[in-house]
């Protein structure tokens, strides 16, 4: 089902069904490759000795200089990816996250309870405070403080443009100099907690960091307040687009929203399909270390590849019926998570959240429903696919 509100951006042809004639091809304009197919996909995010995440900085500079890329997991490649990673992974291990359902429960009914009268701003209300406060919890931090966070996250996300290795100089060192003055307030804040915790470790993430060693080798506090930043802001955002995503999209198939209510089994399947349907995090990007054919295009090395998760998830070539909405859909091999050695590490809770959030959803509002008077206000990045604002009616 093709709908006008899934149109957030105008170059996101596969949001409206279109399909490029290759499905690998090289933009003059912005000197980058775009990736589109899902088999496409798959080689590039599976193969981090060609195509590599570290060497993205090499060929943009710029990005290594700002202040996040001193120990920052998403652009290491093996083996040092691998060592910080086992650190993270420690702190959403399976039993972690499942241990957290009863407070996820809580959290939801608190923050609806909350709601007044017959209206609600669903990413204000839920979406965005849900996760958010969980991962402010696990990694010791004060959850009053949300609201800060979420200016940080805004100036992370404040992109409007397709990235380019064709911009200015100018342009580059201006996007530079807006990204430190946006983030240095909350790199300066996760410092103050990483300090705390060398003279007073507590039972949080962040404490787990400031303790963990590499090789024998402690974590530096740059790389502590950068593991601590990719965690609170990854920690959340993934979760509150597809909280506003999955929302959305049982908005405009009801039939399929009664039957979720019908059969609360289905609540996962359906989570699955929303991050098919709507991919939060849209694209992401590699480096060739190294020529390459893909997709039928010889690829030079030193090239900026940038793969479109969102439209390898609706390659028909892959899913039947890719524009359909189908809360039944499985097998789902979506990559709305990614794939790989990158693979999202909370993953497993921004499952859990959405399964309970939807959960509790359908039993507290049967006749939730998108604000007619409200059209949704999705988010300004064409990187990202989800609402930054969207009213709905419970009554």
């Amino acid at each position: 089902m093709t709908d006008a509100r899934w149109d957030t951006h105008p170059d996101q042809f596969w949001l409206r069904g279109e399909q490029p004639e290759q499905l690998v091809r090289f933009d003059e304009a912005t000197g980058v490759w775009n990736v589109y197919g899902h088999d496409e996909a798959i080689t590039v995010l599976a193969d981090p000795k060609t195509f590599s995440s570290a060497h993205v900085l090499d060929l943009y500079p710029q990005a290594a200089d700002q202040p996040l890329s001193e120990g920052n997991l998403l652009d290491m490649d093996p083996p040092d990816h691998r060592k910080l990673r086992n650190l993270v992974s420690r702190g959403f291990s399976a039993k972690v996250v499942a241990d957290l359902e009863p407070r996820i429960a809580s959290l939801t009914h608190e923050l609806l309870d909350a709601v007044e009268g017959d209206r609600l701003e669903l990413v204000n209300d839920l979406a965005y405070p849900l996760p958010v406060i969980v991962i402010a919890e696990l990694l010791g931090l004060p959850a009053s403080d949300r609201e800060l966070f979420r200016d940080w996250v805004d100036v992370l996300f404040a992109q409007t443009n397709q990235f380019s290795l064709n911009d200015s100089d100018e342009q580059r060192a201006a996007e530079q100099a807006a990204l430190t003055a946006g983030v240095t307030p909350m790199l300066d804040y996760l410092r103050e907690h990483v300090l705390d915790r060398r003279s007073r470790p507590r039972e949080d993430l962040i404490s787990g960091l400031v303790a963990a060693e590499v090789d024998g080798v402690g974590l530096s506090d740059a790389e502590v307040v950068n593991f601590s930043t990719i965690l609170l802001v990854a920690g959340h955002v993934t979760t509150t687009m597809l909280l506003g995503n999955t929302t959305l999209c049982l908005d405009a198939h009801p039939g399929q929203r009664e039957r979720l209510r019908a059969d609360r089994s289905a609540i996962p399947t359906a989570i699955e399909e929303s991050l098919r349907f709507l991919t939060p995090f849209a694209s992401t990007a590699r480096a060739t270390t190294t020529d390459v054919v893909l997709g039928g295009q010889h690829v030079p090395a030193d090239q900026l590849v940038m793969v479109w998760l969102a439209a390898a998830n609706r390659d028909p070539r892959r899913f039947a019926d890719p524009l359909s909405f189908d809360v039944t859909r499985d097998p789902n091999p979506h990559l709305g998570f990614g794939r790989g050695i990158h693979f999202c590490v909370g993953a497993p809770l921004a499952r859990l959240e959405g399964r309970i959030a939807v959960d509790i959803m359908l039993d507290r509002f049967p006749d939730l429903r998108l604000d007619p008077e409200h059209a949704p206000v999705f988010m300004p990045s064409p990187n990202m696919t989800g609402v930054r604002e969207m009213w709905m009616r419970t009554a």
